[in-house]
């Protein structure tokens, strides 16, 4: 789920910083560029754990700022596909689940990737939100906010960045996260604790 990835940049050090450590201005600059933004293809940014090198300090001509070729450490989120993550339930509907990990919110688990076999309670005054439920032997197991949900990683993907976007669509997400709960031990934790003491019984 988290792993280091090395990069090279190339990073100009704005005049008002030149006063601190120059690993300390680079650091500050470093996490501006990058802390919790999302690299295609290598995941979200979840810190800058270290530099490794700085080199450089060159003015280029009409530019006021130094230039550093800066090589660092990431540490970076990025599930792999088989992986299976606790996560809350962030929101439910008709076309399936949304996930959170409090630092990551762009998981999905669409209707087809729930337990099977399963149905949708609309909410009163809402008919595109409520509960999805289980049935299981004559049972029905809800899917609550207050659950730890284990699902398993579908896949990982990064989206283009749309040109344009309808007014009522979802805001853009640059990494989503497609999981399922259609196996053996995935879903909210009290459907499983809940089936062991009906079996202890």
């Amino acid at each position: 789920m988290f792993y280091l990835s090395r990069i090279e940049h190339k990073l100009p050090l704005p005049p008002p910083l030149l006063t601190l450590p120059i690993r300390e201005a680079m650091h500050m600059e470093l996490e501006k560029l990058f802390l919790d933004k999302v690299i295609a293809n290598l995941g979200l940014c979840i810190s800058v754990r270290d530099i490794r090198s700085i080199e450089g300090g060159f003015i280029f001509p009409g530019d006021g700022a130094p230039t550093y070729t800066v090589v660092f450490n990431l540490i970076m989120f990025r599930p792999f596909v088989g992986e299976i993550i606790n996560a809350k339930l962030l929101s439910s509907d008709a076309d399936g689940l949304r996930l959170s990990l409090g630092f990551f919110d762009d998981i999905y688990v669409p209707a087809h990737h729930l337990p099977n076999p399963n149905h949708f309670v609309a909410e009163p005054t809402n008919s595109k939100k409520g509960i999805w439920f289980w049935d299981f032997e004559q049972s029905s197991y809800p899917i609550h906010d207050t659950d730890v949900i284990k699902f398993r990683v579908q896949s990982v993907t990064y989206p283009p960045i749309p040109v344009e976007q309808p007014k009522e669509s979802k805001p853009f997400a640059p990494m989503l996260v497609t999981g399922s709960l259609d196996h053996d031990g995935l879903g909210p934790d009290s459907w499983w604790f809940e089936t062991e003491e009906v079996e202890d019984e």
